[in-house]
C-alpha cells in the first residue's frame, strides 16, 4: 500500500473554499481570461488572498530567512498554494496560455507545439492507452489534460485544490467538446478522496512541487494507482550544484518559491528517495533540462527573442521581456488607482516577475530544473 509520510495536513473545508472563490472571482471563470478576468475580482476578497499569501514572503530575505519561516510555509501548504493560484491564474493565462508548465524546444518548433510535445512525451513514457482511467495530479485549468485526452483517447480526471481553476477547466472542456472524456475534482493531493487502486495511470506536470513533502503526495499517488500501473512526473527540483550555504543560491531559491507559490523546494536526491520509499519501482529518471538542446528551455520566460522560432511566438514571448513586464507593472498600478483592478494586482505581477527572474538565474547557474522526469511502476503484487 506504500508508505504514509508523517506530515501534519491542513484540514480541508470545501464549502469555505467554494464560498471564498465565489466572493473573489464572481462569474470571471467564464471570462476570456487575463486582464478581462482580473477586472472582475472582489476588492475585499482579493486583499485577503494577497495578505494570506504574502505574509509568508514579505520581509523574508535570503539573509534573514529561518527554518521556522520555511516550516510555517510548509504547515500552511494548501492555503498558500490555493491563494497563489487565486492571484496568479489570470496572469498565467494572459502571459503563457492554458498549460502552466515549461518544455524543451526543437529548432523550427513553435511555442505551443513544443508545449504539446512535452505533454505527449510524458504520456508516451507512462504508456497511456485509449480507454484508460488516468489521474492528472494538480491539473491547473486543464490544458494538459485536454491535450493528453485528445492524444491518447484516455479518460482523465483532474485533481485540483483551487475552485477557480476547476471552474475554468470545466468551462474549457465543455467548450472543446471534451466534457465526456474529462472531469475535474476538488481536493488536496496530500489526502485524496479516491479509493485505493482506482486509476490505470497517473501523471503530474510541475504540480507536486507544491507538496509540503514529496513522500506524502507520492504515497497518495501510489495508493490510488492500480497494481502494475505507472506514474510519471515532471518535477521541479534543486540540482546537486545548489548550495544552501551560498547566499546567492538561497536568494534564487527564495525568489522561485515566492514567485511560484512553493513552500519548500527540495533537491533531486530527496525526490528519488521519496519515489522509492513509497514503493515505486523506478523505471526511468532523468533531468531533461540537461539534454543537449540547441534552444534552452527557459528562453521564453527570459524573453530572449533571439531564440524565437516562429512569428506567432512573438506575442507570447514579448510579454516575458523586461520591457513588457515593466509595462504590466505600470498598467496594473494604473488599473488599481482608477479602481478597475483590485489592490494587490500590481504586487502579484511584480512577484511573478521576480519568480521568473529566479527561474532564469537558477537555470543559467544549473541550480534548478523544472523537468526532472521520473517514471515509476507500482508492483503488480
Amino acid at each position: 500500500m506504500g508508505v504514509k509520510a508523517n506530515i501534519a495536513l491542513q484540514k480541508e473545508d470545501h464549502q469555505r473554499d467554494a464560498e471564498f472563490a465565489k466572493a473573489l472571482h464572481g462569474t470571471t471563470a467564464k471570462a476570456t481570461g487575463g486582464f478581462a478576468a482580473m477586472r472582475g475580482k472582489d476588492q475585499e476578497a482579493q486583499k485577503l488572498a494577497v495578505d494570506e499569501y504574502f505574509k509568508h514572503f514579505d520581509r523574508k530575505t535570503a539573509e534573514n530567512e529561518t527554518d521556522a519561516d520555511r516550516e510555517a510555509r510548509t504547515a500552511e501548504y494548501a492555503t498558500l498554494t490555493k491563494h497563489y493560484y487565486n492571484l496568479a491564474t489570470d496572469f498565467y493565462e494572459y502571459g503563457w496560455g492554458q498549460c502552466f508548465h515549461f518544455c524543451r524546444f526543437s529548432v523550427g518548433e513553435g511555442f505551443y507545439q513544443a508545449i504539446a510535445r512535452h505533454e505527449h512525451f510524458l504520456a508516451m513514457n507512462i504508456g497511456i492507452k485509449p480507454g484508460m482511467k488516468v489521474l492528472d495530479v494538480g491539473c491547473g485549468v486543464g490544458g494538459p489534460a485536454r491535450e493528453i485526452a485528445k492524444f491518447t483517447d484516455a479518460h482523465i480526471t483532474g485533481l485540483n485544490n483551487n475552485d477557480y481553476q476547476i471552474q475554468r477547466a470545466t468551462h474549457y472542456a465543455v467548450k472543446e467538446g471534451l466534457s465526456g472524456q474529462l472531469k475535474f475534482v476538488k481536493g488536496d493531493f496530500m489526502q485524496m478522496s479516491f479509493a485505493d487502486n482506482t486509476f490505470d495511470a497517473v501523471y503530474a506536470i510541475e504540480a507536486t512541487v507544491h507538496a509540503p513533502k514529496l513522500e506524502g503526495v507520492y504515497g497518495e499517488i501510489f495508493r490510488v494507482l492500480k497494481p502494475g500501473g505507472v506514474f510519471g512526473v515532471y518535477e521541479w527540483l534543486m540540482t546537486d550544484d545548489y548550495d544552501n550555504n551560498n547566499l546567492e543560491h538561497r536568494d534564487i531559491r527564495l525568489a522561485i518559491e515566492e514567485g511560484n507559490g512553493i513552500s519548500n523546494m527540495v533537491p533531486i536526491s530527496e525526490a528519488l528517495d521519496a519515489m522509492k520509499t513509497v514503493g515505486f519501482e523506478l523505471v526511468h529518471h532523468e533531468d531533461l533540462a540537461q539534454r543537449p538542446d540547441t534552444l534552452p528551455w527557459y528562453w521564453p520566460i527570459a524573453g530572449e527573442l533571439g531564440y524565437m522560432q516562429t512569428y506567432m511566438d512573438f506575442i507570447t514571448v514579448f510579454r516575458m521581456t523586461h520591457v513588457a513586464r515593466r509595462a504590466v507593472h505600470m498598467f496594473t498600478g494604473l488599473l488599481e488607482i482608477v479602481g478597475l483592478a483590485p489592490k494587490g494586482t500590481k504586487k502579484t505581477a511584480d512577484s511573478l516577475a521576480k519568480g521568473a527572474d529566479g527561474l532564469v538565474a537558477g537555470a543559467k547557474k544549473n541550480l534548478f530544473t523544472p523537468m526532472y522526469l521520473m517514471v515509476g511502476r507500482k508492483p503488480a503484487n
